[in-house]
């Protein structure tokens, strides 16, 4: 029994580490603004809500497999990485379970999101868009690494983090909850896109060697080093511009400036990364965004809710 404790620990802990549970706050956070706003509008559903959080964490958790899955058929998550190592560069878990998990992953994305649209849609046309709108997210998050010609190769995982973590996410579960077409909840839609990608681009400036060499164009390899930062800073000010203009066009009131106490973190993380031209000192900051990021959009819903 002494020796089959340790192997199973190592192997739940290689599990774990595969389905990168501490990236899901970030998907929740985008709910959370979504679910805020519905309640601004007086329509918020908490039963609804959950279901949202629940669809949204099993597709986060899907691309998360996923990712595993396509770099380690690419090579292009070796043990040269700077990034922390996952099961299956390991050994710990091999690509077939690696599949059956990716399986597993999306038959409950199907199932969460099924009864999400059954339970949240008054008509049938919303049904089907909604319907189709999930394809897409599932489609989105296996073939971000997965196939021939992923587009996480191409440069494009930027603009699909700003349209399912941003656009969708909470544009969609506003809809699912309230059944109005709002115009300006695409503005904090759009700056909790942008924040999500900005977490992506410290991941991708992290690894941009070890992307470049294994013909990973990222979006921060293409720019290169000092645009990548560059580009950085944009998105923190635009995030933060985006939820300034809906604080000025909507009149909430005064909570909706709440978003402003993470205004410092996000000035004091731009100085770092323009400071620091290593990939190793991007390796904390990952962590920082994502924390920086999820304040941002709590502060805000605490402001719709206030």
């Amino acid at each position: 029994m002494e020796h089959i404790q340790p192997a199973t620990f190592f192997h739940f802990r290689a599990w774990l580490e595969s389905l990168r549970l501490r990236t899901l706050p970030l998907a929740f956070a985008s709910i959370l603004t979504g679910s805020a706003l519905a309640w601004w509008q007086g329509a918020f559903s908490l039963t609804i809500a959950l279901l949202c959080f629940l669809t949204s964490g099993l597709l986060q958790v899907l691309s998360n497999l996923a990712n595993d899955y396509g770099d380690a058929v690419k090579g292009s998550d070796g043990s040269e990485r700077l990034g922390p190592l996952r099961g299956i560069q390991k050994g710990a878990i091999t690509l077939a379970q690696l599949r059956t998990s990716i399986v597993i992953a999306t038959g409950m994305a199907l199932v969460c999101g099924i009864l999400l649209i059954s339970y949240a849609c008054h008509s049938l046309s919303d049904m089907l868009s909604f319907l189709l709108l999930g394809a897409l997210a599932i489609i989105a998050a296996i073939a971000y690494t997965v196939g021939k010609k992923p587009y996480g190769y191409l440069g494009l995982g930027d603009l699909s983090v700003l349209i399912f973590f941003g656009w969708l996410a909470v544009s969609g579960s506003f809809y699912l909850q309230s059944h109005l077409i709002e115009p300006l909840v695409l503005l904090p839609a759009t700056a909790s896109g942008l924040l999500a990608a900005a977490v992506l681009n410290i991941n991708n400036l992290r690894d941009m060697e070890t992307d470049r060499q294994c013909g990973k164009m990222t979006l921060a390899v293409r720019l290169g080093a000092a645009n990548a930062r560059r580009y950085h800073l944009l998105l923190l000010s635009s995030a933060l511009l985006c939820f300034a203009a809906f604080a000025c066009f909507a009149r909430p009131g005064w909570g909706s400036w709440l978003f402003l106490l993470s205004a410092p973190l996000f000035w004091q993380q731009g100085l770092y990364i323009l400071r620091e031209k290593s990939p190793l000192a991007m390796r904390p900051m990952l962590e920082k965004t994502v924390k920086a990021a999820l304040l941002a959009n709590v502060l805000f819903s605490i402001g719709m809710l206030l």
